[in-house]
């Protein structure tokens, strides 16, 4: 699989279209502040290809403490072939050593998609990630820190990583 990375400047129609769809509309920054977002916060965006075809995204946070995988998504009709697999043992090799985590729509909340919620988090705990525990309510939907590496993640390691988000801009937080 082929990688490249994306700058505001060559970001395209298909990343776009990929990002509002893949991700509820409560949980994405509008388009044009993420691009603005890049820069200043120099997140790592990577596009990632089957030869040409154009297969998802990734797009993760350096922090010195911990990387947080912000978004991650393969197109639709791509799923299930095993290229969320090939990306994320190349999103882990990236950043071998180090701890990360993320934030996912929590297995453990009655919802209409608890199914995909559930296969979602056994996807992530078969790759080696683990629940903190540590859950957050957004728009009604409560989600759940996973995590790779050393250390721990507390409620604290949240406040903290939102008070620094909140130097690049701010959102309603429920």
């Amino acid at each position: 699989m082929k990688t490249k990375i994306i700058t505001a400047s060559n970001a395209d129609e298909q990343l776009r279209q990929l990002y509002e769809t893949a991700f509820p509309q409560e949980e994405q920054i509008p388009w044009t502040d993420l691009m603005r977002l890049i820069g200043e916060m120099h997140l790592d965006f990577t596009a990632y290809y089957d030869g040409d075809i154009f297969v998802g995204f990734t797009i993760t946070y350096p922090r010195p403490s911990f990387n947080w995988y912000w978004y991650f998504a393969v197109r639709k009709e791509l799923r299930g072939k095993g290229y969320g697999q090939q990306i994320l043992t190349m999103l882990k090799e990236r950043y071998r050593g180090q701890t990360s985590i993320f934030d996912m729509e929590s297995p453990r909340q009655e919802c209409d998609n608890i199914i995909q919620r559930k296969r979602r988090h056994a996807f992530y705990l078969r790759n080696g990630f683990r629940d903190t525990n540590v859950y957050r309510t957004y728009e009604n939907v409560e989600m759940t820190i996973m995590m790779i590496g050393a250390g721990t993640f507390t409620m604290q390691d949240w406040d903290d990583i939102v008070r620094e988000l909140r130097q690049y801009w701010t959102w309603e937080e429920k």
